[in-house]
């Protein structure tokens, strides 16, 4: 399939979009302006949740459709409507709550429009700082009831944190599903994304070309991640980054330049433009 036969570019963002400074590089935003100049719509596919993306979203001035939280969200910002969703079941919520409490273990929660925190943490930092996301505190118990809850995050800063999320994994992964990734910005960082079972990338990707009346063979995928991979199997031409994991490497067709020398910019430049 020739580049102008492509309807659909999506892309991860840490450690495909962005690199150790946390920045879009000048070639690789110049890059994705000329896809949606062509005519190529452009969406991002992140681990993140709505909020931390905003940033991003601005700066390429992307209104469409995204696949947020691993592929269990499928939303526009600009639109704020939701295409597909797969919540948290609330009685493993309540479970996963009463973990928390008992082992004194930080965890965080989003919704589609919100993230909430019980108390100051480092990742509560991180999200006020680097995403610049206000964290909503809260009492847990009581967003059980009345938030549907899309996601959780575990950080893990620490071996003692790192020990602690594999338990928590151990006792729930078989009702959750579970994610670890890393990002440049923050090296020796364990993010440990939870979903719903059943959510993946690839996914999310079906529900939004499903939405958008094109198939996945339209698409071409641009990833890092070990959670990349169902993405990348799933679209018609499947770009791995030169910093990608070996398992992302694998099920590509073609791998590009690491996110610091502007991989993502010479990928479009080889497939698509």
């Amino acid at each position: 399939m020739t580049g102008s036969a492509y309807k659909l570019l999506v892309l991860d963002i840490d450690g495909t979009l962005l690199g150790k400074d946390g920045n879009i590089l000048a070639e690789d935003r110049e890059a994705l302006a000329r896809v949606s100049d062509s005519g190529i719509k452009v969406s991002l596919s992140t681990g993140r949740a709505v909020q931390a993306c905003t940033q991003v979203l601005d700066e390429l001035s992307l209104d469409g459709y995204h696949i947020f939280c691993d592929g269990a969200l499928v939303y526009s910002p600009a639109y704020q409507s939701e295409v597909y969703v797969q919540a948290l079941d609330k009685t493993v919520l309540k479970r996963a709550v009463e973990f928390a409490h008992v082992h004194e273990m930080g965890i965080d929660f989003y919704s589609a429009t919100r993230y909430f925190v019980e108390r100051e943490t480092w990742s509560a930092v991180v999200h006020r700082d680097f995403f610049g996301i206000p964290p909503t505190v809260t009492d847990f118990d009581e967003i059980c009831e009345r938030e549907t809850i899309i996601k959780a995050g575990l950080v893990a800063t620490s071996p003692e944190e790192v020990t602690m999320a594999r338990r928590f994994h151990l006792e729930f992964g078989d009702r959750l599903h579970f994610s670890w990734v890393t990002t440049p910005s923050y090296p020796g960082v364990d993010f440990i994304n939870v979903v719903a079972p059943g959510v993946s990338k690839g996914r999310g990707l079906e529900a939004l070309t499903a939405h958008l009346g094109i198939t996945p063979a339209e698409t071409v995928a641009i990833g890092d991640g070990n959670n990349d991979i169902s993405l990348l199997s799933s679209a018609g031409l499947a770009v791995a980054m030169g910093n990608a994991t070996s398992g992302a490497k694998e099920v590509a067709d073609y791998v590009t330049l690491d996110v610091e020398r502007g991989g993502v910019a010479a990928a479009i430049k080889k497939l698509l433009l």
